[in-house]
């Protein structure tokens, strides 16, 4: 005789063999491996961002021209609304601000949680950095013309809105990124897997003041350029060093093993 399996019963698979009686269920993932999962995909984002960030500046003077100079001008010269291409970085840049904001809360702050209220506050002052927010709205941090361009001046470039926008946002976006990397250090004291990561990371952030120290000089020498890029590479290579760092401390934990048998 045939019977109807029971609704509860349709996801079961019962086998009878040596007098033991197995159960089956498809497994479903615990809530530690899907937030795990979730810190790994932001881990990626944030990781790929970096070296898209990169790139993308590094590729866009190849179309700025003769007269544009890498250790003189700006990276903000080659999307400025006389710049050729601009739509370019402005895409690209964006997308970087927007993962690497959903970096900071969604790997950084997740990662660093042991670390108490400091992996909180250091993980918005990175969403609101000049790598997160600074990048987010490149769109409205055009300046008006190229230092290369005929007539350009320092004061004409921050003339208009997008100008005075990328002058503040710079300025206050570098500051957030090194006071976000001093807190984030303090978590990682606390947190037991993270604690060799406190000191490279101090020593980092004092490498980055000194070095947006030397570019508010060097820009008056020929150099902001050189020092800008300086600025951009330290911060880009240890935002990609510490999702790298995450991946490794959030891998999938190891399936459990079959259910044991049950006698019968």
């Amino acid at each position: 005789m045939m019977t109807e399996h029971a609704p509860g019963e349709a996801n079961q698979q019962l086998t009878r063999g040596g007098g033991q009686l197995r159960t089956s269920q498809p497994s479903q993932p615990s809530r530690p491996a899907r937030v795990a999962r979730g810190i790994r995909r932001w881990a990626w984002a944030g990781l790929l961002a970096q070296i898209l960030f990169v790139v993308s500046w590094v590729a866009a003077v190849t179309w700025q021209g003769p007269r544009y100079s890498t250790g003189a001008d700006s990276i903000s010269d080659m999307y400025a609304e006389t710049a050729p291409h601009a739509w370019f970085l402005i895409v690209v840049l964006t997308v970087c601000g927007a993962a690497t904001m959903g970096f900071a809360f969604g790997a950084v702050r997740r990662a660093l949680r042991p670390g108490g209220w400091t992996a909180t506050v250091g993980s918005a002052l990175l969403a609101i950095s000049i790598v997160g927010l600074g990048d987010l709205l490149t769109v409205t941090e055009r300046l008006d013309c190229r230092m290369v361009d005929p007539g350009c001046t320092a004061t004409r470039q921050i003339s208009n809105l997008g100008g005075q926008l990328d002058n503040t946002l710079s300025t206050y976006g570098v500051l957030a990124l090194i006071v976000a990397g001093v807190f984030l250090s303090f978590a990682m004291r606390r947190a037991a897997t993270w604690r060799g990561w406190a000191w490279p990371t101090r020593w980092t952030m004092l490498a980055l003041f000194l070095v947006t120290f030397a570019d508010a000089i060097g820009s008056h020498y020929g150099a902001g350029g050189l020092f800008e890029r300086m600025i951009a590479l330290i911060g880009a290579a240890w935002l990609a060093a510490l999702a790298v760092a995450v991946l490794r401390r959030a891998r999938p934990a190891r399936q459990a093993g079959p259910a044991e048998p049950a006698q019968v």
